[in-house]
Parts: structure tokens; sequence; C-alpha cells
């Protein structure tokens, strides 16, 4: 028995060869972007700068997380955070002060951790509606992305602390220090397009 191919069923093979072929880059290029940024965030966590009077310290993990979404997309941007939670509960170092494990996410500070993966999306996706094209509105899409935050993070550590102090070790002490990061990362916003060859809109 003779199999024979029809000149269609070769361009459709090669094709798809090529297609396939094509992706290995960008898919290489996806795997990098991610796990890099998922280290920024670690090594913007060890920025430690505990407080007295609350359980909830002073880190560089807003201003990582943040520039990362407007950076990367809701998609990119959100894939990465995970990533990185994904790492400390399974072990890594990578949290504040070099914490790690599911321990650390049922804290007092886990609601903010898991409160990044929410505020990484929405920034990341308003960004992806051209947020991202004045600095205003990069400005502003962080600063809901920060109050998403907010939400989630002093929503768990009032179970901790108790509704009536929550706003005082929760949010009070790091609402100056959260602005500064915002302005610090929409300023940076441009250098990291360069970094990572994405051209602006």
């Amino acid at each position: 028995m003779q199999i024979t191919h029809s000149n269609n069923d070769v361009m459709i093979d090669a094709f798809g060869s090529a297609t396939q072929m094509a992706l290995i880059p960008r898919i290489i290029r996806e795997i990098v972007l991610v796990v890099t940024g998922s280290i920024l965030i670690a090594f913007a966590a060890q920025f430690y700068f505990p407080l007295p009077f609350s359980p909830v310290p002073i880190t560089g993990q807003t201003f990582a997380v943040l520039l990362l979404a407007a950076l990367y997309g809701h998609n990119r941007g959100g894939l990465t955070v995970l990533t990185y939670l994904i790492l400390g509960i399974a072990g890594r170092p990578v949290f504040a002060s070099g914490t790690f494990g599911i321990a650390t996410i049922i804290g007092p500070t886990g609601g903010y951790l898991v409160g990044f993966l929410p505020a990484a999306y929405i920034v990341g996706f308003l960004s992806k509606k051209g947020w991202d094209r004045k600095v205003w509105t990069t400005a502003t899409s962080m600063i809901i992305g920060n109050v998403v935050i907010y939400l989630v993070g002093t929503t768990w550590l009032s179970r901790f602390v108790g509704w009536d102090n929550v706003l005082q070790t929760g949010l009070i002490p790091f609402l100056i220090g959260d602005g500064a990061k915002i302005v610090l990362a929409t300023l940076l916003l441009p250098t990291g397009w360069k970094l990572i060859n994405r051209p602006r809109h």
C-alpha cells in the first residue's frame, strides 16, 4: 500500500511546525519575565522595617507588585504574583524578612499578601486599557490597586487586632510610604518598558 500526501497536507504540516517553533521563544520569554518578576517581589520584600505597634511591617512589596502589574498587564502580572505566593507557600523564604510557609499566609499579614493578587490583576487590566499612557492615570490605577490591598489586608488583620485597632495598625501608618512608592513606581514605568522591550502606546 502506498501512502500519499497532498500538497495541502505538506503545507499544513510545515506551517504547523513553523508556528510551533515560533512559539517557543515567546514561551521562554514569558517564563523568564514571570520568574524575574517574582524574584523582584521577593527581593523587595526584604526591605523590611518592623513597627513596634503593628504586626504589619513596612516593606517594598507593594512597590514591586504595582510596578510589575502596570508593566506586565493583568495576565502576566497576575501570574507573576501567583508564582511569588506559591514559592512562599512552598517553603522559599520570599516573604518579608525571609519568612515563608502557609503560616505566614494565615497570619496577620496574610491578607496583604493575598490582596496582591487581585490588585495586580486590576492594575494590569487598567494598564492594558490604556491607563498607563499618562502619569496621572497610571498613578490612579496604582492607588486603586493599593486600596484593594488595604481592603483585603485590613479585613484579615481585624481578626487579630480587632476592628477598633485595625486602622491604627494596618492602614494609617502606611499611607505616606505607599504614596511615595506609587510616585516612584509611576516614574520608573517608562524605564521598565525599555528593559523588557515593550513599546510605549
